[in-house]
Formats: C-alpha cells, sequence, structure tokens
C-alpha cells in the first residue's frame, strides 16, 4: 500500500456500466452493480454518473454465472443482490462502533453469498451446479478495497505510473502459469483450459478464500471491472488505449460502451460486459 498518497480528501468518481450478451449466447449471464451508501440510506447507481466519496461509500461489481438453462443468469443476479443487502449492513456494524476491517467483511460477503448459492444451486434441480465468479471494488474516502474470485477481472490505471495493471488473479491454472511467467498474454488467451475455474462461489464449495487488497486513489486514477468475455476479445494494451487514448470514432461514447463495442467487432463470443470508475 502506498502511504504517501493524500487519502483524506474526497474526490469525485465517475462511472460507467455496459452488458451485451454477445455473439454466440441466447441469454446473458452476466450482472453488474453499482450502490452507494453510508450508515443511513443505500441506492442503486444508474449505467452511468458522476458523484463524491465525502459522505457516502461505493460499491462496484461484475459477476459472470455459470449452470444449465438459465441457472447461470440467475446465479449472478443472486450474486449482485447479496451485495445490496450484506454490505451496507456490513458498514452500519462499524459505524456503530464494532472492530470490524475491511478484510473481515469482504471474507462473510463472498462466504454469504456462497452459501446462498449453494443452497439455491442444491434444493432446486434446475439450478444444480449453479456458480457465479465475483470481482468487487468498494470505495471509501481515498481507499478502494477490493474481493475477487473466479476469471473475471479487476484492472488499474494509474494516473502516476500510466500503464494498465490487473489486480485480481484468474483462479484458473492458466492464470497460474501466466503469473509464474511461464506462458506469455497471447499464449494464455489460447489455451484450450483458459476458463477452467479453480475456484468459483456456489456448487457447493466450503472455503471460498477470495483475494482482497486495497490501493490508494488519486485523481487521474481509473479502475476497470469485467467479465472475462470482455478480455476473450481485447489485449490488455488495447484496453488501455480504448481508456485513456481512444480513436476518433469512439471519443463520443462512454468508456464502458467503448469497450464492449470494440470486443463486439474483435474475437469476443461470451456475454460481455464493463463498468469503469474514474476518479476525478
Amino acid at each position: 500500500m502506498d502511504h504517501s498518497r493524500n487519502v483524506s480528501v474526497a474526490r469525485r468518481l465517475q462511472w460507467s456500466g455496459q452488458t451485451d450478451r454477445g455473439k454466440v449466447r441466447p441469454n446473458n449471464e452476466d450482472s453488474f452493480l453499482g450502490l452507494f451508501f453510508n450508515a443511513h440510506e443505500v441506492h442503486h447507481l444508474g449505467k452511468m454518473g458522476e458523484a463524491s466519496t465525502g459522505i457516502t461509500d461505493f460499491v462496484f461489481a461484475v459477476s459472470d454465472g455459470m449452470g444449465g438453462a438459465r441457472a447461470g443468469e440467475l446465479a449472478s443476479r443472486i450474486t449482485v443482490d447479496k451485495i445490496t443487502h450484506l454490505l451496507p449492513r456490513s458498514y452500519k456494524q462499524s459505524a456503530v462502533g464494532l472492530e470490524t476491517g475491511s478484510t473481515d467483511v469482504l471474507g462473510e460477503l463472498f462466504d454469504q453469498i456462497n452459501r446462498a448459492l449453494t443452497y439455491v444451486g442444491g434444493s432446486y434441480e434446475e439450478c444444480f451446479g449453479m456458480q457465479a465468479t465475483l470481482s468487487l471494488c468498494w470505495f471509501t474516502l481515498g481507499w478502494m478495497y477490493f474481493g475477487h474470485i473466479g476469471d473475471s477481472r479487476i484492472y488499474y490505471l494509474p494516473a502516476r505510473e500510466g500503464g494498465i495493471k490487473q489486480l485480481s488473479h484468474d483462479d484458473t491454472h492458466v492464470g497460474w502459469l501466466f503469473r509464474k511467467g511461464e506462458i506469455n498474454e497471447r499464449e494464455a488467451r489460447e489455451h484450450p483450459r483458459r476458463n477452467v475455474l479453480q475456484k468459483a462461489l456456489g456448487a457447493g464449495s466450503q472455503f471460498v478464500g477470495p483475494q482482497v487488497g486495497a490501493v490508494a486513489y488519486e485523481t487521474g486514477d481509473i479502475f476497470l471491472l469485467c467479465t472475462d468475455g470482455l478480455v476473450d476479445g481485447l489485449y490488455d494494451s488495447q484496453l488501455a488505449e480504448l481508456i485513456r487514448a481512444p480513436e476518433p470514432a469512439f471519443v463520443d461514447i462512454n468508456p464502458a460502451q467503448r469497450l464492449v463495442e470494440a470486443a463486439l467487432k474483435g474475437a469476443a463470443r461470451d456475454n460481455i460486459t464493463a463498468l469503469v470508475i474514474e476518479v476525478l
């Protein structure tokens, strides 16, 4: 964590979200969420907007559901719906003096969602084996806390250093090989087992163990949350270019829509979701 940054200053966040069922699937198994909340109220955010971090926290999340029939669609919807109820409740508990750290809150949140999906999957035959990924960013005053499981992704585009960094780890063997440097980005993208998950929410998983972390953000920083459908069609360098320096044809549309439209023109086949948060 970078403690040299001034994390006590309220900043404005600007966000945009977009989802598309893609070129092949008949339905969209992705879901995304934007909320702002404090100890007194919770509000859903629209697909685009801007607001200050001064008096409320913000949470943004994407989830990719898996399962037969429409179980995947239901799994991602249950996942984001649980965030709406559980995270603000944790905020209220900490507001009245209970010592609850962000790691504990996010760990409990992922555990509760896992239990809910496992219960529904075990109770209804058509939902058997339902699973979901979850990538979540929680913005407080100066800090962004994140939690992640699966192969959806969280990217960080820092204003100071430039470039693009993947904060989340893909919970796949291919992702592990890439992080170890045994394969490159192109090889990871083309690997036949790139979508075989080692960890996800639901399907009877007893121990979730999400990846959690934190970033001290500042003006000019940008965060991207996306499902694997987006990165099937675009390399990391293309993501950064579309967000920071789009071609003239893309300038007049919001960053999330830019990304989804570019992925649709490329090799993407799966459901595609992008959620972009800019620090102003």
